[in-house]
């Protein structure tokens, strides 16, 4: 189960509305989600049409027990939203936790054990925090194992996330658990000279925590809050839609080794194992330093000298240029290149023959990042057999994955 927090000192429905969509996409992708509010306003009920006075047991009362001390299962509170999506919702009654006179010490591990008798039946749990840093949000982060902070790309925004992040990094230094730091732009509007400004400023300060995906300002997310929708029943054809889909997918994929099955990686060994006896045993067709061909079948190529004739030929390697991808491909008609850099549409970047008759080549400037890519060989989609660096995605298919330093 994998504990992702919300987290942004500015709140607002913003914070809200990228919980709610995102843990609607996440389920709609499959995944079986929980969204705990820990914000004693209570607007995750609010944008889901949870109405308070039904609200029987919420996350107040699981976190402090009941009137004679017992505990309270968090399955009493739950709320199913849609298909694989929950929520245990929150109360103005919240607010009295900080108000009891508990420490962080002897309460910040409240909802982390609260989420222990359901960490088997969810895949992701989501915690949407209070906009301010107190009992309620240790809990949140104490819990977590990844925090999301959404940021408005406006100029007061920038300025408030340094602060948010030197109260993240003192609470992860406390931790004895890693905690990974997600930056998400949301709200960002193409149109405006500030807004580009601001997302460029954004990859340029904090580039390795940015996440790929960005947020675009939709008016159809705020509709949809406002008819207590997530965007996946409002508008699953409008713009907010793609962008929370493409931020689930983003969030699967980098689950780690740990999101790869032991198939996918069964299937990488045994491919591995052929690749290393088939050039084992290939015979040389290398240029000597005078730039004749060597032609003695009888001297066989070490791996050694095959596998750097295959990395100079193909692969992906930084020039001076841009990133060169090459792509080896002998009875292609077309191939495509497909990944982070071009929103995953392969009819946007066209791979150009490289003129030896086996391979495909397409030259990118790509700005410093982390991309995912996959090419596109007469309309089969394919992982780069070249490069070793690939993570899971959605589909139980591997990309391919380039750093650009």
């Amino acid at each position: 189960m994998r504990t992702i927090a919300i987290a942004n000192q500015k709140g607002g429905c913003g914070k809200t509305t990228v919980s709610i969509n995102l843990a609607a996409c996440l389920a709609r992708e499959g995944r079986r989600t929980l969204l705990v509010d820990m914000d004693p306003q209570g607007h995750c009920a609010l944008g889901l049409a949870v109405p308070e006075e039904q609200i029987e047991v919420n996350i107040y009362d699981v976190l402090v027990g009941d009137e004679v001390g017992g505990k309270i299962d968090i399955s009493r509170s739950i709320w199913q939203i849609t298909a694989n999506f929950d929520l245990s919702p929150s109360t103005a009654a919240l607010s009295k936790l900080e108000m009891n006179g508990h420490t962080i010490t002897e309460a910040q591990g409240l909802l982390n054990d609260a989420l222990n008798p359901i960490r088997d039946k969810y895949e992701y749990v989501l915690v949407d925090c209070p906009p301010h840093i107190g009992l309620l949000t240790f809990n949140a982060l104490h819990a977590a194992s990844e925090v999301i902070i959404p940021v408005d790309t406006g100029y007061f925004s920038l300025q408030g996330l340094t602060k948010q992040l030197e109260t993240v990094e003192a609470i992860r230094a406390g931790r004895e658990n890693p905690l990974e730091i997600r930056i998400l732009a949301n709200l960002y509007d193409v149109r405006t000279k500030l807004g580009r400004e601001i997302l460029n400023e954004l990859k340029r300060k904090f580039g390795p925590m940015m996440c790929h995906t960005f947020i675009n300002f939709n008016t159809k997310l705020r509709e949809g809050a406002s008819f207590g929708q997530p965007i996946t029943e409002y508008d699953p054809g409008s713009m907010g839609f793609r962008d929370f889909v493409r931020l689930a997918r983003e969030l699967i994929s980098s689950g780690g080794p740990e999101m790869v099955s032991t198939t996918l990686l069964k299937q990488a060994d045994e491919l591995a194992e052929r690749a290393e006896k088939l050039l084992a045993t290939s015979k040389p067709l290398l240029e000597d330093e005078e730039g004749e061909a060597d032609t003695d079948i009888d001297q066989p190529a070490t791996p050694q000298q095959v596998q750097e004739k295959i990395d100079q030929l193909y692969g992906v390697r930084t020039t001076e240029e841009g990133v060169l991808f090459t792509a080896h491909a002998p009875e292609a008609t077309q191939v495509h290149l497909a990944g982070d850099f071009n929103s995953w549409c392969p009819d946007a970047t066209p791979m150009v023959p490289c003129g030896d008759g086996d391979g495909f080549k397409a030259l990118l400037p790509l700005a410093p990042g982390r991309y995912r890519y996959r090419y596109v060989i007469d309309g089969d989609w394919a992982k780069d057999p070249h490069n070793d660096y690939v993570e899971a995605n959605p589909f139980g298919e591997l990309n391919s994955v380039v750093e650009v330093t």
